[in-house]
């Protein structure tokens, strides 16, 4: 029983398929150890035990009945607590939203019920999703996995945990600057960043809606597909023989290895070097159009951030974090010009950016620069926790300013992460790509 703890979720699938599993044991035992586990209160907001029990009682008859909906029907998972969940409260990890009861599931989650997955529980998260290093004063901070004075990642920070700790088979965050791929590389698990527009927001609780994906945290690539999948309602693309072989990779020098710090920059290297002796062929080039759409985060991201959040925050703003707080004001600095010459500035620059990598099959960087930062540190020293979340977004935000899909996956090198990133709506190229640099990196 015990083996379920570290199972992928399509595993744990097969063996229900298999009669060897029993969804409502595999639930009861989830919450369980979850109830149990030392830091359950700093990795769920909240459990769904009612719903959980109910989804697996019924999970459990179809696979007597031989009716199972798919893989993963009556596999227990976890949701970021910015998820719409129907009579739960949605809080999205800020006091300012304390209370906040939705009618409704999102639609991502109201698809993953029909296809027989059950809810364990909603997870803390970075205050309204806008930080990437998933410290959180107001609610909770869950614990990095490899050390728990470190912080996990944001913001799908107890997403990340949630499966590291073996509290859920798999998890789903969202990324709107890398709040999927930090938490993923710095618990060694795999992270997907849709496209955005690939999956439904919603009943997402927003942050920039222009940005904001919906994407899965687990054990595997397979795990990865198969999430994406059950969520837009689809049927996930075929992993087997998946090759490097006569693979075209780049290597992004451009920003993405710029001060990146030794055990994350060696991680990496070590990574790509794999990759070649495996049959990749690796090409380094620089593109220019990337430095220039990374100096436009600054008024696309914050200023759309507080025009959807500045009456909330301002009518009560005692009740954030301050750095938080201060990020979100940040937005207020720009103009309506400012902010639309940017998007259309970065518009072309996704073209160009585009057109320059169209020739290979994914392009590389490390998921993030840094390393887990220490969470008193972050909380007693607010110079730090500005230039550690700007460094820990950085390389992740090239995927979302530039429009890519983009999965990370672990290294041989614990919370050090590389991520391939792909052309929009490209998931099952990139799955394709990360199954069989998967298969290398874990060798």
């Amino acid at each position: 029983m015990q083996d379920w703890l570290n199972m992928t979720a399509s595993d744990l699938g097969r063996s229900i398929g298999k009669g060897k599993t029993d969804p409502l044991e595999l639930s009861e035992m989830f919450l369980a150890k979850i109830k149990a586990h030392p830091y359950h209160d700093r990795i769920y907001a909240r459990l769904t035990e009612k719903r959980a029990r109910a989804e697996a009682a019924a999970a459990s008859l179809r696979a007597k009945a031989g009716m199972r909906r798919g893989l993963l029907d009556g596999v227990p998972i976890s949701w970021k607590d910015l998820y719409d969940t129907a009579g739960v409260a949605t809080e999205a990890g800020s006091a300012l939203l304390k209370g906040r009861v939705p009618e409704r599931d999102a639609v991502v989650l109201a698809n993953a019920t029909r296809a027989g997955l059950v809810c364990l529980g909603k997870t803390h998260m970075t205050e309204l999703a806008f930080s990437g290093l998933g410290l959180n004063s107001v609610t909770a901070t869950p614990p990095n996995f490899r050390d728990p004075a470190l912080v996990a990642g944001g913001s799908s920070s107890g997403a990340a945990t949630s499966v590291a700790y073996g509290l859920a088979a798999a998890g789903i965050g969202s990324d709107t600057g890398g709040s999927v791929r930090i938490p993923s590389a710095w618990n060694d698990l795999v992270g997907l960043k849709t496209t955005h527009g690939l999956l439904s927001a919603k009943g997402v609780v927003p942050l920039c809606k222009s940005f904001d994906t919906v994407g899965p945290l687990c054990r595997s690539v397979e795990d990865a597909a198969e999430l994406t999948a059950v969520m837009a309602g689809k049927i996930a693309p075929d992993l087997c023989a998946s090759t490097l072989t006569g693979a075209h990779l780049m290597v992004l020098e451009t920003v993405a290895l710029e001060d990146c710090r030794a055990e994350p920059l060696a991680a990496f290297e070590t990574a790509v070097d794999q990759l070649a002796a495996a049959g990749a062929t690796i090409t380094r080039a620089k593109i220019p159009e990337v430095t220039r759409a990374m100096e436009l985060a600054a008024c696309l991201f914050t200023s759309e951030a507080y025009a959807e959040w500045h009456h909330e925050i301002e009518s009560n703003p005692a009740a954030m974090f301050p750095p938080v707080r201060e990020r979100f004001r940040a937005g207020a600095a720009f103009s309506a010009v400012e902010y639309i010459e940017s998007w259309q500035e970065l518009r072309a620059l996704r073209d160009i950016y585009h057109a320059k990598t169209a020739a290979f099959d994914a392009v590389l960087i490390p998921s993030a620069p840094i390393l887990p930062p220490n969470i008193e540190r972050l909380l007693s020293d607010h110079a730090y926790f500005i230039s550690e979340n700007l460094l820990a977004l950085r390389n992740t935000r090239i995927g979302n300013l530039l429009g890519s899909c983009a999965l990370t996956l672990p290294t041989d090198t614990q919370s050090c992460g590389i991520t391939a990133m792909g052309t929009p709506f490209a998931e099952a190229k990139i799955l394709r790509i990360g199954a069989a640099m998967e298969a290398v990196l874990k060798t």
